[in-house]
């Protein structure tokens, strides 16, 4: 089955964190899966801020050689469900201001972390990725597919964020991308697909007006959660 390279953004974009299973120092030969946020970056490669004395650390230190697996949020029947893999390499990554300020856009409280000198930020370099989207429906997609991907630079990203109206009281942008736009509505990541890709800001603010009525309108319609 061909893989549509927005459908594995949408779903790296719409899920908050995954299992990440390295190769175990402490049983050699064996997996080790640990669960853990991430945030796609500029490329959608999953990027991670962790402890230097974690194991999954240490496992990476010494080869890393990795996947992590994503899931839908909230499905009720996991085998119908949308399901991701993705397989390379994690390695550490230096980080500027500008990708420590996205980060912290998505998880605010890692400051914290951050604070404490002992965290630094990983990226999974992806080899392939491995889409599952419900019953009969799956594939694999080369990561040369979707370095294809259209690209926002996060100085754009941030740039345009903040031109955005967001009129929904409680929620906050998140990031931008020429797929689709995150935000935090109601405590939870949301995920506004666009039905093409968006290549340029006129078209992007466009892109996530339209999405708003049809997503975040029909969402707030529900009224509030219980």
């Amino acid at each position: 089955m061909k893989i549509p390279p927005s459908h594995v953004i949408d779903l790296l974009h719409t899920a908050a964190h995954g299992a990440l299973a390295s190769h175990s120092l402490h049983l050699p030969g064996y997996p080790f899966a640990t669960l853990l946020p991430f945030v796609p970056d500029a490329q959608h490669r999953p990027l991670f801020l962790i402890s230097r004395l974690a194991e999954h650390t240490r496992n990476l230190a010494a080869d890393p050689r990795a996947s992590l697996l994503v899931a839908e949020p909230h499905a009720t029947d996991v085998l119908s469900s949308a399901r991701l893999t993705v397989v390379g390499e994690v390695q550490p990554v230096g980080a500027d201001a500008i990708m420590t300020e996205r980060y912290l856009r998505y998880y605010p409280e890692a400051a914290d972390y951050l604070a404490l000198g002992d965290f630094a930020f990983y990226r999974l370099e992806p080899l392939a990725w491995r889409l599952i989207a419900g019953f009969g429906r799956m594939g694999w997609i080369e990561d040369n597919e979707l370095g294809q991907a259209e690209v926002l630079m996060p100085e754009q990203e941030a740039m345009e964020l903040s031109s955005l109206a967001l009129r929904f009281p409680g929620a906050r942008w998140l990031g931008l991308d020429a797929y689709g736009a995150d935000l935090e509505y109601r405590g939870q990541r949301q995920r506004l697909s666009f039905p093409a890709p968006a290549a340029n800001a006129e078209a992007r603010q466009q892109a996530v007006a339209e999405a708003l009525v049809t997503g975040l309108d029909a969402h707030a319609a529900q009224g509030p959660r219980e």
